[in-house]
C-alpha cells in the first residue's frame, strides 16, 4: 500500500510515519508542502491514499483538496488536521475527500482508518461529527437577564408591558422595571429605541 503524507510540521509526519512504518504492506512518502506532494503525485503516483494537512503551505484549504483528487487520479485523498471545524470537514466530505483525520487521532485508531480509507471507505470520526458545537453568544444578549430578554424579545414583537407581564405570568408593574433596566444596559431613551437596537443589532 502506497501512502502520501502532506504536512509542513516535521514533528507530525516523523511521529506519523513511525507509527505506519510498522505494517510491513504500507510504504509511506512524505511531502512538506502542497506542491512537494503535488510533484510527488505526478512523478510517483497514484497513491493508494494521499494524506494531506488542511494548513499546510500551498494547500489553499479545500481548493488543494480538488487539486490533489485530481492528481491522484481519483483515488483517496484525506484531509488531516488539528484545528478545522465540523463544518469544513464536513464540506470536504462532501467534495470527495476519502475522510478526516484529527491529529489527535490514536495510533491504532488512525492505521485502521487509513486501511479503511485506502479500501474506498469514507471515514471521519463519530464523535467529531456529533458532538454539538458550543453557540456564540450575541453580544448584547451578554448583558441582558434572560428574563430581561424575554422582555426584549415582547418590545421588538410590539406588545405592550400588560401583554408581556400575561404572557411572562408576571406583573405590570415588574416588566416596567426590566424594561427600564434593560434600556439602561442598552444605552437606549425608551422602550422604543431599545427594540430597534434589537433588530438592528439582529438579536432577534
Amino acid at each position: 500500500m502506497k501512502v502520501l503524507l502532506a504536512d509542513d510540521h516535521e514533528l507530525v509526519r516523523d511521529t506519523i510515519c513511525a507509527f505506519l512504518q510498522n505494517e510491513k504492506d504500507m510504504s509511506i512518502s512524505v511531502a512538506a508542502d502542497f506542491p512537494d506532494a503535488a510533484d510527488k503525485m505526478t512523478t510517483a503516483g497514484p497513491f493508494d491514499l494521499v494524506l494531506l494537512d488542511y494548513s499546510m503551505p500551498g494547500m489553499d484549504g479545500l481548493e488543494g483538496l480538488k487539486k490533489a483528487i485530481d492528481l491522484n487520479f481519483r483515488s483517496p485523498v484525506a484531509i488531516i488536521s488539528g484545528t478545522i471545524d465540523r463544518p469544513t470537514a464536513e464540506e470536504a466530505l462532501a467534495l470527495g475527500a476519502a475522510g478526516f483525520l484529527p491529529k489527535t487521532i490514536a495510533a491504532k485508531s488512525l492505521i485502521h482508518a487509513i486501511r479503511f480509507m485506502a479500501a474506498g471507505e469514507q471515514y471521519a470520526p463519530i464523535q467529531f461529527l456529533t458532538e454539538v458545537e458550543e453557540q456564540s453568544t450575541h453580544p448584547l444578549a451578554e448583558k441582558l437577564t434572560d428574563r430581561e430578554l424575554q422582555v426584549l424579545e415582547g418590545l421588538v414583537k410590539g406588545q405592550s408591558n400588560k401583554e408581556i407581564a400575561r404572557e411572562l405570568a408576571l406583573q405590570e408593574v415588574t416588566i416596567k422595571l426590566h424594561v427600564k433596566t434593560l434600556c439602561r444596559k442598552l444605552d437606549a431613551k425608551n422602550r422604543t429605541q431599545a427594540a430597534i437596537i434589537a433588530k438592528e443589532e439582529g438579536l432577534f
